[in-house]
């Protein structure tokens, strides 16, 4: 079987497109408007084909009725907490463009991915406008809130994944079943890390570190050096034994005293990233990048779902247009 073929908008650095080459997509394009991910896209994949340039300049077309699945985590400040909650009235929104190409291009499959504030009373006029904008395309739609921790990610990082399947495709998606049996804490996770120097006190920081973490932040140029988030987080961090106020240069040494700052290799371990996956020289940059990122594990785990329904044998068939049970959770 040839392997499913995907172009992604809004790539970032990596996240959710290693997550889904991981669950067997080939990406045929990757699009990305920031030159240093894009970059760093290249550094770490110089397999994939990595376009630079505003969303809102690239054209569909060419790709009509050829790619099995579009994805994209559009731009998250239109709904997020940390920014104004401008919607639709955000310059940065991009679920326009987002729709323009699930129309010039037809996929097979759709999925997209934004912040927990998405789903919020006050933006869903404008939710119900962009699902009812897919079922008009073609798309069965589901909908669910995800939050990272249930597939292997020790920070909560809740998400909003949309899901839309063709219509003339077999619709038997659901989403990835949480892992119930064991969850994973930030102590566990980066243990070895924090190790690597012969700190003293790691094994009393790891039971205090017994817990998931709350969600990294990224942020915008805008946002000021590296850190863990506002106050509220930082009180959580440090519940966890570990100072929120900034991130360090390396591991705490032999004799350390006080509470540890993460590295920006914790941080994207966090994230779900593989240690090898390099993210540059540049800390505030690399933690921006980290910390805006779609966890891997939660990509690939909604990426094996979709590949079943795409894959699944006699999926050619037509089905009543509509939306899923599922939508508007």
């Amino acid at each position: 079987m040839n392997p499913l073929s995907s172009i992604e908008i809004c790539a970032g650095a990596g996240g959710q497109a290693l997550g889904l080459e991981m669950a067997g997509f080939h990406h045929a394009l990757l699009v990305e408007y920031e030159e240093e991910y894009c970059t760093c896209l290249k550094r770490n994949r110089p397999q994939w084909n990595v376009l630079c340039q505003d969303v809102r300049n690239f054209s569909g077309k060419p790709y009509a009725g050829t790619i099995d699945l579009l994805a994209g985590g559009v731009p998250c400040p239109p709904f997020s907490v940390a920014g104004k909650q401008l919607g639709a009235g955000d310059e940065r929104d991009l679920f326009p463009q987002m729709l323009r190409l699930v129309e010039e291009i037809n996929p097979r499959a759709v999925m997209i991915e934004n912040v927990r504030g998405f789903l919020g009373n006050q933006f869903e006029a404008y939710r119900n406008s962009i699902l009812s904008h897919l079922v008009e395309m073609g798309y069965r739609v589901h909908v669910q809130l995800l939050n990272a921790s249930d597939y292997g990610v020790p920070q909560l990082r809740p998400r909003a994944v949309i899901v839309g399947i063709r219509h003339d495709i077999l619709d038997r998606f659901l989403f990835p079943m949480p892992h119930p049996f064991h969850v994973t804490t930030v102590g566990e996770v980066l243990y070895d890390l924090m190790a690597e120097n012969g700190w003293e006190g790691v094994d009393e920081w790891r039971a205090k570190a017994g817990k998931v973490a709350p969600t990294l932040v990224g942020g915008s140029k805008k946002h000021g050096g590296p850190d863990l988030g506002p106050t509220r987080a930082r009180t959580a961090w440090a519940a966890m034994g570990i100072d929120g106020r900034g991130v360090a240069d390396a591991p705490p040494d032999r004799d350390f005293q006080g509470m540890p700052k993460l590295t920006p290799r914790m941080l994207a371990r966090l994230q779900g990233f593989p240690d090898d996956w390099d993210f540059g020289k540049k800390k505030t940059l690399a933690c921006r990048m980290i910390g805006n990122a779609f966890p891997p594990p939660v990509a690939k785990a909604v990426g094996l779902e979709i590949k079943q329904v795409l894959e699944y044998e006699g999926t050619h068939i037509k089905s009543t247009k509509g939306l899923s049970q599922r939508a508007f959770v």
